[in-house]
Parts: structure tokens; C-alpha cells; sequence
């Protein structure tokens, strides 16, 4: 493997790519062919032998290709575009491209980590420079073997041409090119000669998926693995004391009973309470030889907890709450003008404030992970949007350092930000460490839901003036449960367009363990924004859309730095939804709500249609236009904002989430009630078509789908919606798409 590899090549979590659909077999085996007498099976590429190239790429002596995808695949579609990417600008036909995931690697691969919806906006640049300077080197080496100037050559699909005509295969020449010195300043190709960015491709692991090969953490098995079932404090604010393991250890398949956790309380004493979310108390692990013997073994356990703090519930987080929006403890985060001049001088005033519970992210494949903790390695594979993070706590908490860590990532059964924080590796790992054997801890269902990492509790107030038919005071203010919104969300839309505009944030400090959650913050801030804009147009009698595209003018023209959004790019998405949805023409018993919102570097208008029946406010379709740049793969890209939009409609409708002496009231989805597919809405999606770079789809498509159907129910009911979930508020059970 080449060791001179240039910084564009390792910078900013680079590529992935996969096996072929098939299971790494080019697709083309069918019976037609297989009944040809001379037919020839077709290549299994992961089978070739491959030719290191350099950290990310290998390239067979017949040309195909692997290229490894360092950045974890939760979903999001990174482990099929990132690799297109590079694929574009190496000039490789896709169907000789495996795509193989890479492991945690600190020394080539920078932000190994799948949130933010950052991946493809971070790896873009280095992403093409990899490709093409590998394709470049390729050429070099061929103009040597020539002996003409590289510059009279030509690549393309794998093949390289001189001016006579003459050709050679990317592997006729890789040995000779991975040699070479890395060339600099690599031209890269121009937009519109992509032959393979902005075209259809199809998951590469999709036929791994529908097929159930093994591809994700619940999947990883190894011999001698034991298995894990933890038992955790039944409440947060509670302690073990002491435990009876007597009809445990008489389950059959139970090999041992173990009370652990001191490493890890430990570790959280000395990095804080971010340390993977640790919990401050010892837990009981029962190991099995089967998942299920290791479940049984554990409900046979009885144990005794105290109190350790108090044993908080959903009318005290309610309380709070509210005291902080009536002005204790709170934070200005962006201030201009003067919001109390603004008001006083104001010929109207609107003021409301909106409510949501703690959500959990309920991954469809519940957290699990595997460790093999030896004298000589720590042998991690599962689950985990943080590699690099959770093996350096990892690490830490165990006295050992991070290069004896091995850390394979598996494809993920869903992630929303749970997978984040890696206190189930953190587990696996001490557990492993004190018992000495290969084990994997696995969560149930109800321990993923009753005992996690949720999305907290918060509320906004919001007031707004109005003088002179003008928006000329806007005073947002949130109230959450231990954190508040990062730092750039106080210069989302409205900052700028509004004279008088301030941001204010306080947040009250629980026990409970809340983290990111599917675009942390905006998946609420923008129902409760858009729907009070949409609530101002009414009072001021004006058109909704109108007025965003008014106050888009304000901004246009600044010289403030710190303005996340571009009034341009607004209102190019609110055009294009307004067009494609048919806004401008009404439709008898269609009933329509707009939004518009920026999250995530993506500018997405949204528009709901809601129908009555059977006396029920229908969700029928959302029209959706986004401004993410370059669509790299529009397929991929649609799934992303169907499932955001699908996502945020049924958590706001249904989802909830409250607690009773430290404990959640729901721990299953018989109690946590999730969107059904019956109830879910037809997804038309729109592109803006420009060159700009791309950004983000994982998360800016959920948010305004919220406003959406929200502003389209107070159009078909003339009932305003303030707190989620929805439907408990319309008294409704479903609410069928």
C-alpha cells in the first residue's frame, strides 16, 4: 500500500462504495445466459485480486475496482454516493466498482462519522481529488509505458487512449501508477461532462438487505461469542445495591452472572457526563450462549436499587419549563435591535407558545455491540455513528492505547442520533475486558426504549409585532431539558429579515439522558416557527407565502456573517414548491399548509395536502422542493426526504414519550405508537437544479414536514395545533395517508 498519500487524499471522511447488487456479483446471471452453451459466469469482484493503489483504492489487473467507504452507513445513502464520487472522476464504469466498508482508521480517514448530515457536504472536494488524481496517475503511468507526453492521452471508463489510438486498462498499468509520485494541482472534470453523478443508482447493499445476508451488528457473530443481557436501573436516579443470581445461574445456557460498570462510572467521572452518556450506576450482566438464554437468565435476576437523585416526572419538566420562558435562567444567543422598543411602538401583537414530549429514537435494529478485549488487541465490530470517539473512550477507560483497537462498523438498522453515543460499545467492551471472552451485548426492545438517550422535552414561546403592515419584532425564546440549540440555529430564518430580533435559551438540568435526535432542535423549532408565520399572515391578513418571501427581501444584500441562510435559494424552493404542489390553485376539499425552512446547509419548502373524511383531517400528499446543490444520486437522495417526511409527520402526530418516578411510561410499540404504512402520505420531491456544491438530505426534509400538515390541518379544521403530539390534540387514533 502506497504510504505517500497527499492530504486531499485523507482529508474529511472520505468514500465508501460497495459490492455490486447480487452480493458482490455483477448482475447479468440470468436464466437465458446460464442456458447458453458457451455462456461465462460472471465476475465476482470481491473474489479478484486487487492491487493496493493507495488507502482507499484498489484496482484488479482487469480494471474493476474496489473502493473502501471509511464513513459509517446508518441509511443515509453514503456508502452508495460517496463512492460515486469517486467513481465520476476515476472514470470507471459502476458495474466493475466493489465498494467494501472501511474500518475505523484514524491515520487515513478523517471524521469517520455518519451526523449532521455532513457527508457528502465534507467529503465533496476531497472526495473528486481523490479520483481524479488516482485516474491521472493511471494516465502518467501509461504515457511512460508509451513513452509520448501524458497530456496527448485520454481516460475514460477504465481505459486509456493515446493519439494513435493505442489503449491500455487501468490494470495494465496499476502497479507502475501506484509508484508514482502523487501529481498536484489534478483538473478535475467539468459538471457537465458527469456521466454517472446525477443519474439513478441503486443501493449497493440492497440485495444484501432484502435477501437477509448478514450485514448489521444483530447479524455479527464469531466463534466462542457469548452473549449479553444487561440489567440496567429500572429508573433514572437510581443505584444498584446488591442482586440474588441464584435462579439465574440455573437457566440453562447461562455461564456466568456478572455485576460490572466501575470502569465506565470511572470514565464518566473524569470526561463529564458526555463520556457516551454514561450512566452513574453498576448494571448485572447475564452471559449466555444464546441471546435468548441470556434474556431469560436475566428476568430471573432480582435485584435491589435506591435512590440516588431524585425520580423526576413529566408535570416537574413541565413546571420548569415554563419557568424558564417566563424569563428564570435564560441566555440572549442573537440579539438585534431592541424587541421591547419594537413592541411597545407595535399596532398588534402575537404571542404562543408550542410544546413536544421526549421522543425515543426507536431504531428499528436495537442497540448491540460486539467485544473481544485481549492482552493484545481490543476486537470491536457493531453498530456506531461515532468510531473514532467511542474507541478513544474505549481506550481510556480501559488503561490501553488507541492503536491497539480494531474497530469494524457494521451497517446500521437505523441510528436518528441514538448511535451517536456509544455507551452499549462502552459496555460490551468493559464486560468483555472483566470476564475475559468474546461477548456481545444486545439490547431488547425494551431497554432500547426504557432505558436510552432521548430527544428532550422542550418549548417555545414566540412573539411577534406588527406595525404599518410590517413585521418589526420577533422574540424567540426556548426552554429545553439539559441542552439548547448549538449555535448556529439562532441565525436561521427570521435573523436578518426582522429589524428587532432576539434569541433567548435557557435549559433545565435532568437525569435523564437526552441527545441529538433527527436533526436535533429544528425537528421542532420549525413547526413552531412556520406555524406561527402562518398564524401572523392570518392576523395580518396577508398571504402566507407572501409574507416569507417579503421578509426574504430584507436579507438580501447583507453584510452579516453570520446568517446561515441564502434569500435566493429560499425562495428559489418556495417557487418551485408553490408551482409543483398547485398552491396558487385552489382545489375544492383540498386543503393546503406551506412551509419553508433551512436546516443542515439544504433550503426545503414543503407543501401538505389534507382532505376531510369521515369527519378526519387526511394527510393525502407532500410536495417537497429542495436546494441541496448537485444530486448525486437522485435515488438515494428521494428516499432521504420521503422517509424525512414520513418520519416527521408520524413522531408529530403520534409520537410521546412522558415519565413517572424516573421512569418512562412506554417501552414497546404498544405503547409508543409509530406511523403506520397505511397512514403514510404520497411524497412528490422537487430538485432545484444548479451547480453549487451539494449538502446534506439525512435530516432538512423532516422538520418542515411538521408546519406542513400542521398549517393544512388548521386549514381543513379551524383548529390550531400547539403541542404534539397531534393527535392527541385533534382526538384522533390515525391519521390515514
Amino acid at each position: 500500500m502506497s504510504t505517500n498519500i497527499p492530504n486531499s487524499f485523507s482529508r474529511r471522511g472520505f468514500l465508501k462504495t460497495s459490492a455490486l447488487a447480487g452480493g458482490g456479483m455483477l448482475i447479468g446471471f440470468n436464466l437465458f445466459t446460464a442456458c447458453k452453451e458457451k455462456a461465462e459466469m460472471p465476475v465476482d469482484i470481491a473474489s479478484l485480486n486487487f492491487n493496493d493503489f493507495n488507502a482507499f483504492i484498489k484496482i484488479a489487473d482487469n480494471g474493476y475496482v474496489t473502493i473502501y467507504s471509511p464513513n459509517p452507513e446508518i441509511g443515509q445513502g453514503v456508502k452508495t454516493s460517496m463512492p460515486m464520487i469517486i467513481a465520476e472522476e476515476l472514470d470507471v464504469p459502476w458495474d466493475h466498482v466493489n465498494v467494501v466498508q472501511g474500518k475505523l482508521d484514524t491515520e487515513n480517514f478523517q471524521r469517520q462519522v455518519a451526523g449532521g448530515s455532513q457527508s457528502i457536504r465534507f467529503g465533496w472536494d476531497a472526495l473528486r481529488q481523490t479520483g481524479a488524481t488516482a485516474r491521472q496517475m493511471l494516465v502518467n503511468a501509461a504515457a511512460a509505458k508509451w513513452g509520448v507526453d501524458a497530456s496527448t492521452c485520454t481516460a475514460k471508463q477504465g481505459v486509456i487512449t493515446n493519439a494513435k489510438g493505442e489503449t491500455l486498462g487501468y490494470g495494465d498499468v496499476v502497479k507502475e501508477a501506484a509508484a508514482l509520485e502523487i501529481p498536484e494541482g489534478v483538473k478535475l472534470k467539468e459538471i457537465k461532462d458527469y456521466t454517472l453523478i446525477g443519474t439513478d443508482v441503486v443501493n449497493v447493499d440492497i440485495d444484501k438487505i432484502v435477501t437477509g445476508q448478514p450485514l448489521f451488528g444483530l447479524d455479527y457473530k464469531k466463534e466462542g461469542m457469548l452473549y449479553a443481557a444487561v440489567l440496567r436501573p429500572p429508573s433514572f436516579g437510581q443505584k444498584l445495591v446488591s442482586f440474588d443470581d441464584t435462579e439465574a445461574r440455573k437457566v440453562a445456557g447461562v455461564q456466568d452472572v456478572v455485576r460490572f460498570g466501575e470502569k465506565a462510572i470511572a470514565l464518566r467521572a473524569a470526561n463529564g457526563r458526555t463520556a457516551g452518556m454514561l450512566a452513574d450506576s453498576e448494571k448485572i450482566a447475564v452471559v449466555a450462549t444464546s441471546t435468548w438464554q441470556a434474556i431469560i437468565g436475566r428476568n430471573a435476576l432480582k435485584a435491589v436499587w435506591e435512590n440516588s437523585t431524585s425520580l423526576e416526572n413529566t408535570e416537574q419538566h413541565d413546571a420548569a419549563l415554563f419557568k424558564i420562558l417566563d424569563g428564570q435562567g435564560l441566555n440572549t444567543l442573537r440579539k438585534d435591535g431592541d424587541i421591547q422598543k419594537a413592541f411597545k411602538q407595535a399596532d398588534a401583537i402575537l404571542e404562543r407558545t408550542y410544546e413536544s414530549p421526549f421522543l425515543p429514537h426507536a431504531c428499528m435494529e436495537p442497540m448491540n455491540f460486539f467485544a473481544d478485549v485481549t492482552a493484545d488487541k481490543i476486537h470491536l465490530v457493531g453498530p456506531i455513528q461515532t468510531p473514532a470517539g467511542t474507541a478513544a473512550a474505549i481506550a481510556g477507560m480501559l488503561g490501553r492505547d488507541a492503536k491497539d483497537i480494531e474497530l469494524e462498523m457494521t451497517r446500521m438498522g437505523g441510528g436518528f442520533g441514538r448511535r451517536l453515543y456509544g455507551d452499549f460499545a462502552i459496555e460490551a467492551a468493559e464486560l468483555s475486558a472483566k470476564i475475559t471472552k468474546p461477548v456481545k451485548v444486545i439490547y431488547t426492545r425494551e431497554d432500547d426504549i426504557g432505558i436510552g438517550i432521548y430527544r428532550p422535552g422542550i418549548k417555545y414561546r414566540i412573539k411577534a409585532g406588527v406595525k404599518d403592515g410590517k413585521v418589526i419584532g420577533y422574540h424567540l425564546k426556548e426552554a429545553c431539558i439539559n441542552s439548547n440549540m448549538y449555535g448556529l440555529i439562532p441565525h436561521f430564518f427570521p435573523a436578518g429579515a426582522v429589524e428587532n430580533y432576539q434569541v433567548d435559551a435557557g435549559n433545565y438540568k435532568s437525569n435523564i439522558t437526552t441527545g441529538a435526535w433527527r436533526a436535533p432542535y429544528t425537528h421542532f423549532l420549525a413547526y413552531a416557527e412556520q406555524a406561527f408565520f402562518d398564524e401572523l399572515a392570518e392576523m395580518m391578513k396577508v398571504d402566507p407565502v407572501q409574507l416569507r418571501l417579503d421578509l426574504l427581501q430584507n436579507v438580501k444584500g447583507h453584510t452579516d456573517e453570520n446568517i446561515q441562510y441564502e434569500p435566493n435559494r429560499m425562495e428559489d424552493v418556495i417557487h418551485l414548491a408553490v408551482e409543483k404542489s398547485g398552491y396558487r390553485d385552489k382545489k375544492e376539499g383540498v386543503y393546503q399548509g406551506f412551509c419553508a425552512y433551512y436546516c443542515h446547509n439544504t433550503h426545503v419548502a414543503e407543501v401538505a395536502d389534507v382532505v376531510i373524511e369521515n369527519d378526519k383531517p387526511v394527510v393525502k400528499k407532500v410536495t417537497v422542493a429542495v436546494d441541496c446543490g448537485i444530486v448525486v444520486n437522485p435515488t438515494g437522495a428521494k428516499n432521504q426526504i420521503e422517509g424525512g417526511v414520513i418520519d416527521g409527520i408520524g413522531h408529530a402526530m403520534y409520537g410521546d414519550l412522558s415519565f413517572t418516578n424516573g421512569a418512562p411510561t412506554a417501552n414497546n410499540y404498544d405503547k409508543y405508537r409509530l406511523i403506520r404504512m397505511k397512514e403514510a402520505p404520497e411524497v412528490e420531491v422537487h430538485f432545484v437544479e444548479n451547480e453549487l456544491s451539494p449538502t446534506g438530505l439525512g435530516e432538512p426534509a423532516l422538520p418542515p414536514a411538521v408546519a406542513a400538515i400542521a398549517i393544512a390541518i388548521n386549514q381543513a379544521t379551524g383548529k390550531r395545533l400547539y403541542k404534539q403530539p397531534f393527535a392527541n390534540n385533534l382526538e384522533v387514533k390515525e391519521l390515514i395517508g
